[in-house]
């Protein structure tokens, strides 16, 4: 892997550049991250490279629906979302897991600016095919990368909960992963890292488990046939798949744990697995 995708980037007002990225992350995954991991955030954010940060929060929302005694349900793997769970997403989401965030990154000394994508209508959305199977989630329509490029401009990184917004102003649940690949699309982003709790994709070759280097999609759909990919290894490679969206070409799957992960993936290291969409 080369260095460019630290060379993505969005321009300023006075015609400068700033480079950014885009990344994603589960809400549970980046709540159980070394300090360390948000002091390298820090660290690109002061020598000029812009994270923007995508996050979830499933496990933090089935948490709260059952103190609340609101049932979950999940169809095809998309959390079914009446009224009374779409208050209790954009609550866990926009709210609590938002701000953490936020404040994991400000206590070390970065600068974050937290927000939802109903905030200037920032996630466009309409309902998915099935709507009136699941419910009020969503499919976006459009990302206001306008107010993106504010936020960076003004040198806060961007920490956005993928709720989403219609003309009407109708809340969307937006599975998390398909947003983080819209928002990077929308900023022209070809490449976007996806920081898990695995090193990448795994696969034995003379009977010793190693990392790959890189996959291309087919072959993940391959390695899932056979077995090679399974168990809760499955959930995490079809979520890096549905981040490759759009102008995105490829997906970088990291472990957060590993120091300075994002300086030397950035820095053109080759660590993790790249997922590539073929031509």
């Amino acid at each position: 892997m080369n260095s460019t995708l630290q060379n993505e980037s969005i321009g300023t007002e006075a015609g400068a550049e700033k480079q950014t990225f885009v990344m994603k992350c589960g809400g549970s995954t980046l709540a159980a991250l070394p300090e360390s991991f948000f002091a390298d955030l820090r660290d690109l954010q002061s020598k000029g490279t812009q994270p923007v940060i995508v996050h979830g929060g499933g496990p933090a929302i089935s948490d709260n629906l059952a103190k609340l005694g609101i049932e979950t349900e999940f169809v095809n793997g998309l959390r079914k979302t009446t009224e009374p769970v779409l208050d209790v997403v954009e609550m866990v989401l926009a709210g609590s897991i938002n701000k953490q965030i936020v404040r994991l990154i400000q206590r070390v000394g970065g600068h974050a600016l937290g927000l939802s994508g109903v905030d200037g209508g920032l996630i466009q959305a309409k309902p998915v095919s099935n709507h009136a199977e699941i419910g009020w989630v969503g499919d976006v329509t459009g990302v206001n990368a306008e107010i993106i490029q504010g936020i960076v401009n003004m040198g806060y990184m961007p920490v956005i909960a993928p709720v989403g917004v219609d003309a009407s102003g109708q809340r969307y649940n937006i599975n998390a992963d398909t947003a983080a690949g819209a928002v990077a699309s929308h900023l022209g982003v070809s490449r976007m890292i996806v920081v898990t709790d695995v090193p990448g994709i795994m696969k034995n070759v003379g009977g010793e488990k190693k990392v790959l280097p890189s996959v291309s999609v087919q072959e993940i759909e391959d390695m899932i046939q056979t077995g090679e990919i399974y168990g809760g290894m499955i959930p995490k490679v079809r979520a890096a798949i549905a981040c490759i969206h759009g102008k995105v070409r490829e997906v970088i799957i990291v472990d957060g744990s590993e120091p300075q992960i994002l300086s030397r993936v950035l820095g053109g290291e080759t660590i993790g697995t790249r997922i590539i969409r073929m031509q």
